[in-house]
């Protein structure tokens, strides 16, 4: 990923938060055939050790996806997590625009890449642990979560038993932030000002965003 210096975002805690608000990740493995990326969501389990100095991925697939068998051994697997991400208009450009108009469009994002070893586990007790987790988590917020549990004991068996579990241990990561930190302080002003004006779940998120970085530098 092209990364300059400005956008770079390294804290371990800011990088996984966007892991687990964005759960869904693009995982890129090599096959046979050449690249092949699938969508998928993810838990993130921060502890780190020797093998897995950023915390370790953890998922599932359906038995039928060729990704659990079809990938290079010998390549890690990338999984890219894609945070809030809006259009930026030079109109918002306060400063810059009416002084000299040396203006342009650009798109502001946040995103996480992360690689590993691909790790398969085909084994019930992992993926029920692994189900657990994943709808424990994203259930919380629901009135009344639902659980595994709640379905029937053969029903639930039967899906663990079409699909596999994957695991990532990662090995790399780094997070990519491009919140107008390259713009002068009337110019961020003017950013914040115009995405809180666009009146948009995220475009409010980024406005946070460029707000957090612009308290940051100041």
């Amino acid at each position: 990923m092209y990364l300059p210096a400005q956008f770079a975002e390294t804290r371990p805690e800011v990088l996984h938060a966007l892991i687990a608000t964005h759960a869904l990740g693009t995982i890129v493995t090599l096959t046979a055939d050449g690249l092949t990326a699938n969508h998928i969501p993810f838990e993130l389990d921060p502890r780190t050790s020797e093998t897995a100095p950023h915390g370790t991925l953890q998922a599932h697939v359906a038995r039928a996806n060729r990704l659990w068998q079809d990938f290079s051994r010998d390549v890690d697997a990338l999984v890219i997590f894609q945070g809030p991400q809006t259009y930026i208009t030079p109109n918002w450009y306060v400063d810059t625009k009416p002084r000299n108009g040396q203006v342009v469009p650009t798109w502001n994002y946040c995103v996480v890449h992360a690689r590993g070893p691909l790790i398969v586990h085909d084994d019930p007790v992992w993926l029920r642990g692994q189900l657990d987790r994943l709808v424990r988590r994203h259930e919380s917020t629901q009135p009344k979560p639902w659980s595994v549990a709640d379905a029937p004991r053969d029903f639930i068996e039967k899906q663990i038993a079409a699909i596999v579990g994957i695991e990532i241990p990662i090995r790399h990561i780094e997070g990519k932030w491009k919140v107008s930190q390259n713009r002068s302080e009337p110019d961020r002003a003017g950013v914040i000002a115009g995405l809180r004006a666009a009146n948009s779940a995220e475009a409010d998120a980024m406005a946070r965003l460029v707000e957090e970085r612009r308290s940051r530098s100041s």
